[in-house]
């Protein structure tokens, strides 16, 4: 089975997070075994988006989402080392500014969309407006409860013109978050990252999976679908990702454009300079 359809949250089906493994590795037994692959996908990823850079028809958002240190910046780390930076670019949505918070939830959303030819990928997205927003009772429910709508008729809106749209959730344990954090307390490389409110989200945990769940079941649709992603393993979590977005762009089946110029005038250009 492709894994665009083993990871992807099926429209109209209710999720349980609690039945979905997180240290799930498919047929792999270690990194080591699934090296291959990911190399292979890693040179697939910039074949296809050279594809998509030089088609100019259509773009592609990439949203991930997911519990602090889930995993989103070395997914994006890993992508971002197979992409040719020109048409690949970062949006990272951090708590709204004044401007912000003066427009409608979805205006900065809107205004990170990528364009025809690029793929963008979102570090946390719309959905935190049903997610930190609900868990942190920052608006009524009566207000956050109708996002979902809203996000639905949104992405429709943006696949029709030509974004197609792929959102992971990167699946965690708590005791895998744990092992994180601690890693960020004892490398100082990382303890940059560290912030006071990582454990206080963490007795938030419940009301998180809550909010997710939701989020997956209300707004998989068929086109804009959320994709689960077992994230314990970051090798996996990295395969898993790439392997859906190559299978996703190799459904497109882009083409390089013809070429603008007359290529026989060009190349007769080209042998009477070279034997000048």
């Amino acid at each position: 089975m492709k894994y665009i359809e083993r990871f992807r949250v099926v429209p109209g089906s209710t999720v349980k997070l609690t039945e979905i493994d997180t240290r799930f590795t498919a047929h792999h037994e270690s990194h080591k075994d699934a090296a291959e692959e990911i190399e292979k996908d890693r040179k697939k990823l910039l074949e296809l988006q050279e594809l998509l850079y030089a088609d100019g028809q259509c773009s592609v958002l990439l949203c991930l989402q997911g519990m602090d240190a889930g995993g989103k910046d070395g997914t994006i780390r890993h992508f971002l080392a197979a992409m040719n930076p020109q048409g690949c670019r970062v949006a990272q949505f951090r708590q709204p500014s004044a401007e912000e918070l003066a427009h409608d939830f979805l205006w900065r959303i809107h205004n990170a969309v990528p364009p025809r030819g690029v793929a963008t990928i979102f570090n946390r997205s719309h959905y935190e407006d049903v997610l930190v927003v609900r868990v942190h009772n920052l608006v009524p429910e009566g207000v956050w409860s109708s996002r979902y709508d809203q996000i639905n008729a949104f992405e429709k809106e943006l696949v029709e013109n030509n974004v197609h749209i792929l959102k992971f959730y990167l699946h965690i344990s708590k005791e895998e978050q744990l092992k994180r954090f601690a890693e960020r307390l004892n490398e100082p490389a990382k303890q940059w990252k560290i912030s006071e409110s990582d454990y206080k989200e963490r007795k938030l945990w419940g009301d998180y999976m809550t909010a997710y769940e939701d989020v997956l079941s209300r707004c998989s649709t068929d086109h804009a679908p959320w994709f689960v992603i077992p994230s314990d393993h970051k090798w996996f979590r990295n395969l898993a990702v790439a392997r859906i977005v190559v299978e996703h762009l190799e459904g497109l089946h882009l083409k390089f454009p013809k070429p603008s110029v007359n290529i026989e005038h060009i190349r007769r250009e080209y042998h009477a300079a070279k034997e000048s």
